[in-house]
């Protein structure tokens, strides 16, 4: 039993912070139906991402609704409040939250109080000082970042396929993608096989017309998956006609001209950057001991090291894996960890409660899957590898089995089977990223923002 009323504060709505509500929505059950508990989530969005499927989202081959998880639905018994935390002084057990209602009064952040800390910001996107890149580059981490890039794929291949001025035409054919990681090869896989198919319906562009591009710093694509079946991904690349250049950065992007580090020049109208993530920047706005990669230092138990009634999980967070040798070493920001976290943070957070002794969070790594487009991929699963087909379709069987709640799970598996009896949609629904750009032009009005240069359109 919890001795008096407890305030929970869990900080993002991510896969870490969705289940860890979820595991103490039910361990508190009865503690909340008496009013001895409290849970609010504090989330920038009122749904969890599934990020595994977006490349899928993008491609079409999964409705971009299907992605993701309706937190007010799942988690019934919280209180989930739309906003950011921007600032937590953990010392008072108070965060600084902004929510909707604050920027429309114009009041700042407001004090939300709280009993025991569960931060799980989870990560942003790591962005270079790469001279045109916050103009012009697309990132890759939220499903509306690959639903707008998909609308602009398919609206490239629209200016392409209506001039006849060869230097927009291959420029609006060039696709630059930036990080050799799962996000970016899983990405441009899933988008040129999407292109490819689309080429079938415009009668002056060809698959051969694009050029897909991959730049990747290191030496080697897909690390999680192993040396071998990294080379086996890098060959099957290169076999559909994509260039990936290794040990290479992007050194600009400005005036739409892709400028790499050994020299060559792409004019493009699109960069896409996933070349990496890093801790979300609430993390530094707390008096919470850091690493000096700026994550919160973590015990196996889950909690913040050194710090009562603090505990933190996932991407934000650095925690030892006990399985791993040599000893120190921290347990890897992916799903496969997040998911596992989150149940033993949510149970240790009750065992403390409840005056019982914690469980150590232990788990040695099962493997990765990736998908390189429509029936292939590559997969690296209790060290047995598999390629092609096989691979494909464990990625798509794990990750099913992976996606929260049932609902979504039958949705998915529904859309998947309707996409092979079905052809794909090929619509660019730019204007869903200007939805009254229509009616202010009817009206004679003047645009809220400056219009873009189509303003029916994505660029």
């Amino acid at each position: 039993m919890v001795k008096e009323r407890v305030r929970i504060l869990v900080v993002g709505g991510g896969y870490v912070g969705m289940y860890t509500a979820l595991r103490l929505q039910r361990k508190l059950s009865a503690e909340l139906r008496r009013g001895e508990a409290e849970i609010t989530v504090v989330t920038p969005d009122p749904y969890m991402t599934y990020q595994p499927f977006l490349p899928e989202a993008a491609a079409g081959s999964i409705s971009p609704r299907h992605v993701v998880v309706p937190l007010r639905r799942v988690l019934g018994r919280c209180r989930v409040i739309v906003g950011e935390a921007e600032s937590i002084d953990h010392a008072r057990r108070t965060a600084a939250v902004t929510t909707l209602a604050t920027g429309e009064a114009r009041t700042g952040a407001r004090p939300l109080r709280y009993d025991e800390l569960v931060l799980a910001p989870g990560s942003v996107s790591r962005a270079l000082p790469v001279p045109g890149l916050a103009e012009h580059g697309i990132g890759f981490k939220t499903v509306e970042e690959a639903i707008g890039l998909r609308n602009h794929v398919i609206e490239q291949m629209d200016i392409a396929s209506s001039t006849r001025d060869p230097e927009i035409r291959d420029a609006a054919l060039t696709f630059v993608f930036v990080g050799g990681g799962y996000a970016g090869v899983e990405a441009l896989g899933e988008l040129e096989d999407m292109a490819r198919y689309a080429a079938r319906y415009y009668h002056n562009v060809r698959p051969e017309d694009m050029k897909w591009v991959l730049v990747e710093a290191t030496g080697r694509i897909l690390p999680e998956v192993g040396v071998e079946l990294g080379r086996y991904t890098l060959t099957e690349l290169r076999r559909r006609n994509i260039d990936v250049r290794l040990e290479t950065r992007l050194d600009s992007c400005a005036d739409r001209v892709a400028v790499l580090s050994d020299g060559a020049r792409f004019p493009t109208r699109t960069v896409v950057w996933t070349a990496g993530v890093k801790p979300h920047p609430v993390l530094a706005a707390t008096d919470l001991p850091l690493t000096a990669r700026g994550r919160l230092r973590c015990t196996p138990q889950l909690r913040v090291e050194g710090v009562p009634h603090a505990w933190a999980a996932g991407d934000a967070a650095a925690v030892p894996d006990v399985t791993a040798d040599p000893p120190g070493t921290l347990c890897a920001p992916h799903a496969q960890h997040a998911l596992r976290q989150a149940r033993v943070l949510g149970d240790n957070l009750v065992h403390s409660l409840r005056g019982e002794p914690l469980e150590t969070y232990a788990h040695k790594y099962a493997g990765s899957v990736a998908s390189l487009g429509f029936h292939q991929g590559v997969a690296q699963v209790y060290g047995r590898r598999l390629k092609g087909y096989p691979a494909w379709f464990m990625h798509r069987a794990y990750h099913l089995s992976r996606v929260p709640t049932f609902n979504r799970k039958a949705r998915v598996l529904a859309e998947w089977t309707l996409s092979g009896l079905f052809k794909r949609e090929i619509v660019s629904l730019g204007s869903l990223e200007h939805p009254r750009a229509e009616f202010e032009l009817a009206a004679g009005g003047k645009h809220s923002q400056d219009p873009p240069e189509n303003p029916k359109g994505s660029s």
